[in-house]
């Protein structure tokens, strides 16, 4: 299967074992999708065949949407996994272990473009099989990685609230700080949640609540919407 594996050292000095997955199961979870994709494909053209031009325009228009957009959302929004990638028990995520979110998916999936040349991912192919982390050329403008499951982002145990983006840019320290609080949150009582909380004033500003502000941040940084 040509996998490997790899160790990251976090900030907090912690060292992380990803166990990267391959190009065999990475083509495997793309021709899933891909069926998926063209069974979508198929259905839609029977269905808008009737309506001449606009129904052209309208496939067309879906066939963009599944092809560039649909992956990059189905990572940004469900922990790294196309359902190809989630029936192969593989997902993507940051270099640095946190999740990945829609800037880097778009930005990963877009250069499936040039990934494909000059045929049938050609370019992507020779890319992965000469870089160590098996990272095509998406991988390598996105700063991403593909990984078996079990070495998945950090961030599931994020109990689940309303996303609020962090009012000030984070650092990948304070992100995992931020969400290291939220996935320990519920085992604190809510006084030591919220004396801890409050010790990130800048982010949670003054007044009750801090700790459910903290929470809502690491939903944003998750990819939570």
């Amino acid at each position: 299967m040509l996998d490997t594996a790899r160790r990251i050292g976090t900030p907090e000095g912690i060292e992380l074992t990803l166990r990267l997955a391959g190009p065999v199961p990475r083509a495997l979870a793309w021709l899933i999708d891909f069926a998926i994709r063209v069974a979508a494909l198929f259905v839609l053209a029977i269905a808008v065949g009737p309506f001449g031009n606009l129904g052209q325009a309208a496939f067309l228009l879906t066939w963009f949407l599944l092809e560039w957009l649909f992956p990059a959302w189905c990572e940004a929004q469900w922990n790294g996994q196309t359902p190809g990638k989630k029936a192969l028990g593989i997902a993507v995520l940051n270099d640095d272990g946190t999740p990945v979110r829609w800037p880097a998916a778009l930005a990963r999936n877009l250069l499936r473009a040039v990934d494909f040349l000059p045929i049938f991912y050609g370019f992507g192919l020779a890319t992965m099989l000469i870089n160590r982390d098996f990272k095509r050329l998406g991988d390598l403008a996105a700063n991403t990685l593909v990984v078996y499951r079990d070495a998945a982002p950090r961030g599931s145990a994020v109990p689940p609230a309303e996303p609020l983006a962090p009012p000030l840019a984070l650092s990948v320290v304070e992100q995992r700080a931020v969400l290291e609080f939220a996935e320990r949150a519920p085992g604190l009582t809510s006084e030591r949640a919220e004396e801890l909380a409050e010790l990130a004033q800048p982010l949670v500003g003054a007044g009750t609540g801090a700790a459910r502000r903290l929470v809502r941040m690491a939903n944003f940084l998750v990819g939570r919407r």
